[in-house]
């Protein structure tokens, strides 16, 4: 017969007892300091969130929705941008008072970050027998410490619902072929049209029928919305997206995008288009191919995150709350380090590249500095780096991000539970 387990020692109780308090003192040590990140935010007092209130009161009182205009401090004039079809979510929310909306958004985004941090974070756990509640909660406050989360929040963003559906679709409807596949991708592009990159993320890896569902669902809801409002949406479509100047200004630091970056070498002058669309060309083309190859490979989180990271590179306009990707990015790290043989140097680099980064997106860009109003130009090499700091490493992270391999990753997607 099988010889009965040994009963642990006072010594290992005595040990596991330590770790326990040492877990609490750690969760206790980073719940306090996150609250203080944020206070240089409040300045914000959901802004972004009032444009969008105010421009839906003005709309449902007969007035054209993209004649909405709110003067700017840094920007100049600020207008509602969104399409219409994210108009018609938001509309009802005119209904109840301010607070309650403050509220609303708030509460959301945190389960957001709950939800989606559980998914990044589970497979890791049981992949390499970590504390479960206790990795989990760490990871969480470190998602809500980070620069993008912190503006998402005290701006009133809806980026984490975004976040939300790509990752509900990529990490798990469209690597199981759910007939849901697509959907969640095509709903975040007819929202804000940031995630259409997925959509080319799909096409790339051949994931045909979850293409056409999420182009189809994309194209759904935009003609609901045009049902709706067939004025306003033939003016969004025609010509307000094509409108950059109604986002804000392109050389301003929190614009984390190549088109920032050149913006500032350049400013107050525009910098050339036809250099900025090669230059997207080949990121674009470049991050693709390398996220196709991950999603080849069965490693669909670093394939999303690099698509992520394309899609904040290219896009004309990149706010410091658009760069969720950094979190997932941060995640393929750890467990590559941890998969690496002890005492290595790959394993050093990846937990060296992933701390780093960590750090980077907690301090952030904007949230400690004040970059002014008026154009200034980047002709100093360390100016150069502080204001495009996002930038740089969005392009290293396209470059160095690992691939996992098929066994290991396929983990990830059966982790919902």
């Amino acid at each position: 017969m099988p010889a009965e387990p040994a009963a642990p020692s006072a010594a290992d109780e005595e040990d596991a007892r330590s770790r326990r308090v040492r877990r609490i003192v750690a969760v206790l040590a980073l719940a306090a300091v996150v609250p203080a990140l944020y206070l240089p935010g409040r300045v914000h007092d959901f802004f972004d969130l009032k444009i969008y209130l105010r421009a839906m009161r003005w709309w449902a009182s007969g007035q054209p929705l993209y004649d909405y205009v709110q003067p700017d401090r840094v920007q100049g004039e600020l207008y509602f941008t969104y399409p219409p079809f994210a108009a018609l979510l938001l509309r009802p929310f005119t209904l109840i008072p301010l607070g309650a909306t403050e509220l609303v958004f708030t509460v959301l985004t945190v389960v957001g970050v709950v939800v989606t941090t559980r998914w990044l974070v589970l497979p890791l756990v049981d992949r390499h027998g970590l504390p479960r509640v206790f990795t989990v909660v760490v990871a969480v406050l470190l998602v809500l410490a980070v620069e993008s989360t912190r503006e998402t929040i005290t701006f009133g963003q809806i980026n984490m619902l975004l976040v939300v559906l790509i990752l509900a679709d990529l990490l798990f409807a469209v690597p199981r072929g759910s007939r849901w596949a697509g959907v969640g991708v095509g709903l975040a592009t007819a929202l804000k049209l940031f995630p259409g990159i997925f959509i080319v993320y799909l096409l790339a890896t051949r994931r045909w029928r979850a293409a056409a569902v999420a182009s189809a669902t994309a194209a759904g809801a935009t003609l609901l919305a045009a049902a709706v409002a067939p004025g306003d949406s033939w003016r969004f479509w025609t010509h307000e997206l094509w409108s950059t100047e109604r986002v804000g200004r392109t050389d301003y630091t929190g614009n984390q995008s190549l088109f920032g970056l050149l913006s500032r070498l350049t400013a107050p002058e525009r910098p050339s288009q036809l250099g900025w669309l090669l230059l997207v060309a080949l990121v674009a083309g470049y991050g693709l191919w390398r996220a196709a190859r991950a999603a080849g490979a069965g490693d669909h989180l670093a394939g999303l995150t690099l698509t992520g990271l394309v899609a904040a590179l290219i896009s004309p306009i990149t706010w410091t709350h658009h760069i969720y990707w950094f979190v997932p990015a941060v995640v393929v790290l750890v467990d590559a380090a941890l998969r690496a043989g002890p005492g290595t140097g790959r394993r050093r680099l990846w937990f060296a590249l992933a701390g780093g980064v960590s750090l980077v997106i907690v301090y952030g860009v904007v949230t400690f500095q004040d970059w002014g109003v008026s154009p200034v130009r980047t002709d100093d090499p360390v100016d150069f780096v502080v204001r495009n700091t996002y930038v740089l490493l969005c392009l290293l992270l396209l470059v160095a991000l690992p691939t996992r391999t098929v066994e290991k990753s396929h983990q990830m997607d059966r982790s919902a539970n």
